[in-house]
């Protein structure tokens, strides 16, 4: 777990461009200590591992989930963000809309 938790620093680090020395001086760790995390030899703090988030601008998922995500994931997000978009009225509607959809699943899928 810690190997591949590194590992997925090491890629959001490097697809931002970034050397060991230009994050480890981002997230005011020293390099040896970011290279550490890096290989899985050491597990940073809470406190830590909330800075390394922030700077790489990555959801603390991305870090530590096991899997790939699912599709159901990405459509989520998807929705949230539409939602979020929408006056109340139209949430409302949208919800409604919805509604009668998922009750009538069966019958849309034969």
């Amino acid at each position: 777990m810690n190997t591949l938790f590194g590992q997925r620093i090491r890629e959001q680090r490097k697809e931002k461009g970034w050397t060991i020395e230009q994050f480890a001086e981002r997230v005011e760790l020293s390099a040896n200590y970011v290279g550490d995390l890096e290989r899985g030899v050491k597990i940073p703090k809470l406190e830590t591992f909330i800075r390394i988030v922030e700077v790489l601008d990555v959801s603390a998922d991305v870090l530590i989930r096991d899997s790939v995500a699912s599709a159901s994931h990405v459509a989520d997000d998807e929705l949230c963000k539409k939602l979020s978009q929408l006056t109340p009225g139209q949430k409302k509607a949208a919800i409604d809309i919805l509604n009668a959809y998922t009750d009538n699943i069966p019958y849309i899928t034969k």
